[in-house]
């Protein structure tokens, strides 16, 4: 039997990870065996989610008891639906200060989840991490509602699964997640989807603990796949490698179009890289909702693996911004520019405080790469939501901050004192606001803006003051191009740069 959560963006992992990609573990309860598909509660990974609600047969909508539902979990709530299996409610944190599970379970009954304590059929249990309330009931409500569906696999059958997740290493090749549903899958056995195929060469589970085996329900991670295969993509066993390459179909290449920027419109290039495909996917489709209209988002390149020297020789080329999640550099292109000793690390560690670090704007560069005529730059992150915040304050950065129009009073012109050159010294009286040193003057004679210019200086009783308010009796040395007369009106007003936020 296999089940689904869904982590709300607060839920932390062991170690204070937050969870940004599809992992599968097990627990074992009165012989029976669970395995969990953990998937990210964020609302970017939507398309995540939605997967592990297809190949589950059980849900767990996660709710904090301190926060309550969000959009992420209505949205998860959809997925459940839309997958049409059981599932049960876990408010988590109940042992947290500010926990309210009573409020959680009413606003649950308001996005429609029909609770079991109030006549419905979705039971709802409260649970602590910390303190293990509630965990033990959890799993015992998983088995029995296994049991009501009469969850059943046929192990006689040949082997047929899906792909939970898809990843590149390095040093070990290939590597899939697959999640057995029918058969048993064995090393040796030729696996294939429809993009891809291999010979199992090797099976863990989720402890990293070597099978030979693996039954339906259970998780594992297969060592041997030729080339990668999509995620969410159906496997099944094949008799041999031809008869693997015939189930094989032919899969346009998705060329990414390059978008062009209008006349004097900026433009943010970047080469993107991930160390999985689920991850590149939700970082796509992020980067992407950026505005366009004066910076204009692009992604030149994106894909799994490591940094390669064609990707540093593009971003030499366009000036693009290598951007790595969860991945580092190739030897390759490492020993091209160690080779010119140009490469500068800014390395970060992900700690508890994290999260409060990048709500507050703090963005630590991984790797800056440096190359003879033009600086190529590789950002390393490991949490997804870094990387976002950093794309964003570069655009804000490229963007010219607006001046805004404040103003701030109005004098009447009563007497005017002296006159040279551009310069003049004028009598009046506040009649609105105030007026302070700095400001800008503009002269309005019978309603209309005759002329510009600047506060030089301002007295009240022939004393410098820094301001004046409403009803004070003030002098001005006033420069600008036009002559104030008597009966103008001064208006006083001040720009400010205002900072554009995207």
């Amino acid at each position: 039997m296999n089940a689904i959560r869904n982590l709300p963006f607060t839920g932390e992992k062991p170690g204070g990870v937050i969870t940004q990609e599809i992992g599968l573990f097990e627990v074992e309860v009165e012989r029976e065996k669970i395995t969990f598909l953990d998937t990210p509660g964020h609302e970017i990974f939507s398309q995540m989610r939605e997967r592990g609600a297809k190949v589950a047969d059980l849900a767990i909508l996660v709710v904090s008891a301190i926060e309550g539902p969000k959009d992420q979990t209505k949205e998860a709530l959809e997925a459940i639906k839309k997958a049409q299996i059981p599932f049960l409610v876990a408010i988590t944190k109940v042992d947290l200060p500010g926990a309210n599970p009573q409020r959680v379970k009413q606003e649950l009954i308001k996005i429609g989840v029909s609770i079991e304590e109030f006549g419905g059929d979705i039971p709802v249990l409260e649970t602590s991490a910390k303190t293990g309330q509630g965990i033990k009931d959890l799993l015992e409500i998983l088995n029995l509602l296994a049991e009501i569906k009469g969850l059943k696999a046929d192990i006689t059958k040949n082997p047929k699964g899906v792909i939970v997740e898809s990843h590149l290493d390095p040093k070990k090749g290939i590597l899939a997640t697959c999640l057995v549903e029918e058969g048993i899958l064995k090393v040796g056995q030729i696996l294939g989807t429809k993009t891809a195929f291999g010979k199992i060469r090797r099976m863990e589970n989720w402890k990293k603990e070597v099978l030979e085996k693996a039954f339906p329900g259970q998780g594992v991670l297969v060592f041997g796949f030729e080339k990668q295969p999509g995620v969410g993509e159906i496997f099944e066993v094949f008799e041999s490698i031809e008869k693997a390459k015939e189930n094989l179909e032919e899969i346009k290449e998705r060329k990414r179009e390059i978008l062009i920027p209008e006349e004097g419109q900026k433009t943010f290039d970047i080469i993107l890289k991930a160390d999985c495909l689920g991850s590149l996917e939700a970082l796509e489709k992020l980067i992407e909702r950026f505005p366009k209209e004066k910076v204009l988002v692009r992604i030149l390149k994106s894909e799994v693996g490591l940094i390669s020297e064609d990707d540093i020789k593009l971003a030499k080329s366009s000036g693009g911004k290598i951007l790595a999640f969860k991945t580092g550099i190739d030897k390759i292109a490492k020993k091209i520019l160690e080779k010119e000793k140009q490469i500068k690390v800014y390395q970060f560690s992900v700690i508890y405080e994290m999260l409060e670090w990048i709500k507050k704007g703090i963005d630590k560069i991984a790797k800056k790469i440096l190359e003879k005529e033009k600086q190529i730059k590789v950002y390393q992150f490991s949490v997804i939501y870094e990387m976002l915040e950093w794309i964003k304050k570069g655009i804000e950065k490229m963007l010219e901050p607006e001046i805004e129009r404040k103003e701030i009073g109005k004098m009447e012109v009563l007497v005017l004192f002296w006159r040279s050159g551009s310069r003049q010294i004028v009598g009046g009286k506040m009649i609105e606001g105030e007026v302070r040193k700095g400001a800008k003057i503009e002269i309005s004679r019978e309603g209309e803006i005759v002329g510009k210019g600047k506060l030089i200086n301002l007295q009240i009783n022939k004393r410098d003051v820094e301001r004046a308010k409403k009803g004070d009796e003030v002098g001005i040395l006033y420069e600008g191009d036009e002559r104030i007369k008597e009966g103008d009106i001064l208006v006083f007003v001040i720009e400010e740069k205002k900072k554009i936020e995207i």
